[in-house]
C-alpha cells in the first residue's frame, strides 16, 4: 500500500547536504560537531513516518493547524501516546521477518534467577515504557536512528516462570534466531542469570570465540547459588562453552559489598580480567575502555556486551535488586560505551536487573534505554550498523 502524497507541502524538507554549514566560532568543539553534523542528516524517514501517520492514522481534525497530524498517534509524537514497543519501533509479531531489519529487540521477561529482590520480569516493560522519552536523534554523536538504520520490536521470549533451565532453552533459542537473521540483538532482561543463554545462543552459530564485556558490580561468576544457576552464576557456565574461553571475559566495575568469595575465586582460577570502579577512573576511562575491548577481542571472532544496570552507583539505579553504592557515575559508563562500541562491531547486547517497582521516577530504566541507544548511536557512527555482510 503506498501512502498519500496530496499535501505537497510536507515534502519540503531538508536533504542531506554535500555542502559543510557556516558555524559561528562561539560554540564549544563538541557542539559545534554535533550542530555541524545535524545539517547533514537527512530527513527521509521522518517524512515517511509522517505520510505513513496520515495514511494510516487519518488526516487529523480540521480544527489542527499543523497538517502532518494525523487523528490517531501513528508514530513518534506524542511521546506519552501509543504502544509500547522500544523506541516506538514497529512490533513485529512474525518474528521469521526479523532478518528484515539492521536491529532487533527482544525481551526476557524473567527473574526466576534472582537472590534477593525480585522483579526484574518486568523489566522490558519498564525500558520500552520510559523509552518513548527519547526521539532518535542524539545531539552530541550527530545520528538519527531513524534514518541510518531499521529496528524492530519483536516483544518478548515466552519464560517459564517455574523452571529456569526451559527458560535458558528458550532464551538460548530466540537469541541465536536472531542473531543468525542477521538483525542485531537488543534483549531487555530479566534477571543476569539470562547472560548464560544469551551467550550460548550467540556462540553456537559462531566458527570462532566469543569475548564477552560485562559491566557490573558483580563478578557473577560462581557455579551454583542456593543449590541452582543464578543470576551470580551466568559467567561459571558461560565460560565453560568451548568457544567462549574466559580469557576474553572482562568485567568492569566489581566491588563493594556484594562480590561472593566463590565467584572470586572461580575468576582467579581461570583467568577472568576484572577492573574495578577505581581501575577505570584512575587510569581514565579511555584507557580502561581500550585495555577492556584488548582483552575481549583477543583472538575473538565476535564480543557480546552484557551491561547490568548496578553497575552505576546507587543513587542512579534504585530500581534494580541488587543497588550498590560507589558505582559509577553515569557519564563515564556512557563513555565507556561508546568507546566499546565505536572500536569494532558488537555481536549484540544485553540490559539486565532492571526492577521497575523499586524505581524512582524510572530514572533506573531511562538508564538502560540510555545505554541503548548510545551503543547503537556509535555502532552506526563508525559504520558497524547497519551491518555490511552476511554471516
Amino acid at each position: 500500500m503506498g501512502f498519500n502524497h496530496q499535501h505537497d507541502d510536507q515534502h519540503e524538507h531538508v536533504e542531506q547536504t554535500e555542502t559543510e554549514p557556516t558555524l559561528h566560532d562561539r560554540y564549544g568543539p563538541e557542539a559545534a560537531y554535533a550542530v555541524a553534523a545535524e545539517a547533514k542528516l537527512p530527513t527521509t524517514k521522518w517524512q515517511e513516518e509522517i505520510d505513513r501517520g496520515l495514511e494510516y492514522g487519518l488526516q487529523g481534525a480540521d480544527s489542527i493547524k499543523d497538517r502532518t497530524i494525523p487523528t490517531f498517534s501513528r508514530g513518534e509524537l506524542p511521546h506519552f501516546a501509543g504502544i509500547n514497543t522500544f523506541l516506538k519501533a514497529p512490533y513485529v509479531e512474525d518474528v521469521r521477518r526479523c532478518g528484515e531489519y539492521d536491529v532487533a529487540v527482544l525481551g526476557a521477561p524473567f527473574d526466576g534467577g534472582t537472590t534477593y529482590r525480585s522483579g526484574t520480569r518486568f523489566g522490558p516493560q519498564g525500558i520500552r515504557k520510559i523509552s518513548a522519552l527519547y526521539g532518535p536523534y542524539s545531539f552530541e554523536l550527530g545520528v538519527d536512528l531513524r534514518e541510518s538504520i531499521t529496528i524492530a520490536d519483536l516483544g518478548d521470549i515466552f519464560t517459564i516462570p517455574a523452571n529456569i533451565e526451559k527458560t535458558f532453552d528458550q532464551i538460548s533459542k530466540a537469541v541465536g534466531h536472531v542473531y543468525e537473521s542477521g538483525a542485531f540483538p537488543v534483549v531487555l532482561g530479566g534477571d543476569h542469570s539470562i547472560g548464560y543463554p544469551t551467550v550460548r545462543g550467540v556462540a553456537q552459530h559462531l566458527q570462532g570465540n566469543l569475548g564477552i564485556i560485562h559491566f557490573d558490580r558483580h563478578v557473577d561468576t560462581q557455579e551454583t547459588d542456593l543449590d541452582e544457576r543464578m543470576h551470580t552464576t551466568p559467567w561459571f557456565h558461560a565460560t565453560d562453552i568451548p568457544n567462549v574461553p574466559p580469557k576474553n571475559l572482562v568485567q568492569i566495575g566489581i566491588g563493594g559489598w556484594q562480590a561472593p568469595r566463590p565467584g572470586v575465586k572461580v575468576g582467579r582460577e581461570r583467568g577472568t580480567t576484572i577492573m574495578t570502579v577505581t581501575d577505570c577512573v584512575e587510569m581514565g576511562i579511555e584507557q580502561a575502555a581500550e585495555r577492556a575491548l584488548e582483552v575481549a577481542w583477543d583472538g575473538a571472532e565476535a564480543v557480546w556486551l552484557s551491561f547490568d544496570v548496578d553497575c552505576l552507583d546507587a543513587a542512579f539505579v534504585p530500581g534494580t535488586g541488587w543497588p550498590e553504592p560507589g558505582g559509577f557515575l553515569p557519564r563515564e559508563v556512557l563513555k565507556f560505551i561508546q568507546i566499546i562500541a565505536d572500536a569494532r562491531p558488537l555481536a549484540g547486547i544485553e540490559v539486565v536487573e532492571c526492577a521497575p517497582a523499586y524505581d524512582t521516577a524510572e530514572i533506573t530504566a531511562l538508564l538502560a534505554t540510555r545505554v541503548i541507544c548510545d551503543t547503537l548511536g556509535c555502532l552506526v557512527r563508525s559504520g558497524h550498523l547497519p551491518q555490511r555482510t552476511n554471516r
